[in-house]
């Protein structure tokens, strides 16, 4: 059998390839929105749907009147087009509502196909990673150091994309997704273990395993909030405006870095010592109508520790909700 699977590097870009992942991401955002428009426009007055494929025919036209398109690769406009495409054809079948336009300040992110070229006998990749030397070689941009997995000097399988994007705090990662053979393998029931989610401690196991809530909330809360006063005070779309946004960036992603790192160590000792594991189904947006507990669920993460079981568990481990 045959998956998909992911694995996320942190991106350490120089000067020169900062400036050109910031302009395809400027670029790809454009395309996108454009698009949008154009679509929107079409179904509005003609009724009329057009595919991603007449986009694509169509990106030329626009070369002349936006020249800087020249100078990015191809192939994040393409995968923007498609993602578009997927996106408004769901809310045309009234799965999801319409999509929205690109912003430029936020996350951004642009995906990229491996493209194999076979010639002379030799097989070349437009996306090659090596762990051993800790690089990534992307196209317009060459190689580029990557951080994490430490304890992989190879990953098996064909890549498929790379993903590379921008954090808020102005933070650049690559994701390369692999297709992997996944051996089914039958789990021999030896430990079994019942674990119950709460908010005063965040895991209680059936063999009386107790993991505190630590609450991160608690320490980062007031500094976020002397820090969204300071960006009340500054002058929208000024330098001192974006630097304080930035800072307040980094704060959040303390936050959200301290519960995940928490809940990584929680879900791996359960996953590691079990066999099988059952947890409660657990209705996160109901629980959340509580505005008494609506801060204290969120901090929790409970639905962060049942995704982590879930993909954690694979084929090794067996969980029931």
């Amino acid at each position: 059998m045959l998956i998909n699977k992911a694995y996320k590097f942190r991106l350490y870009p120089n000067n020169e390839q900062k400036e050109m992942i910031n302009k395809t991401f400027g670029c790809k955002r454009l395309i996108y929105n454009y698009y949008l428009n154009k679509k929107q426009e079409l179904y509005k007055n003609e009724n009329k749907i057009i595919s991603a494929y007449e986009c694509i025919k169509d990106l030329p036209n626009l070369y002349n009147d936006y020249s800087f398109l020249k100078e990015i690769d191809i192939m994040p406009l393409k995968c923007a087009l498609f993602d578009l495409d997927n996106a408004y054809n769901k809310f045309l079948k009234g799965k999801k509502v319409s999509p929205r336009y690109k912003k430029k300040f936020g996350k951004n992110s642009y995906r990229i196909n491996n493209i194999k070229d076979i010639c002379k006998g030799k097989i070349d990749e437009s996306i090659k990673l090596d762990l051993n030397t800790k690089t990534i070689t992307l196209p317009k941009l060459n190689q580029l150091k990557i951080k994490g997995y430490r304890k992989l000097n190879i990953i098996e399988g064909r890549i498929i994309s790379a993903t590379i994007s921008r954090s808020q705090d102005n933070k650049y990662y690559v994701s390369v997704v692999y297709e992997q053979k996944q051996q089914t393998k039958e789990v021999a029931k030896t430990n079994i273990v019942g674990i119950d989610l709460g908010i005063k401690d965040l895991v209680i196991t059936s063999n009386h395993q107790k993991y505190d809530n630590q609450k991160f909330i608690n320490k980062y809360e007031d500094k976020i909030k002397r820090m969204q006063q300071k960006l009340s005070r500054k002058h929208k779309n000024s330098n001192n405006y974006y630097k304080t946004k930035e800072k307040l960036a980094r704060l959040y992603a303390k936050l959200k870095n301290a519960r995940k790192y928490t809940i990584h160590k929680i879900t791996k000792e359960i996953t590691d010592n079990n066999d099988i594991i059952v947890t409660e189904t657990l209705k996160i947006r109901t629980m959340l109508k509580n505005h008494n507990l609506a801060k204290s669920i969120q901090d929790a993460s409970l639905s962060e520790i049942i995704r982590q079981l879930l993909y954690k568990t694979n084929d090794n481990v067996n969980i029931f909700l």
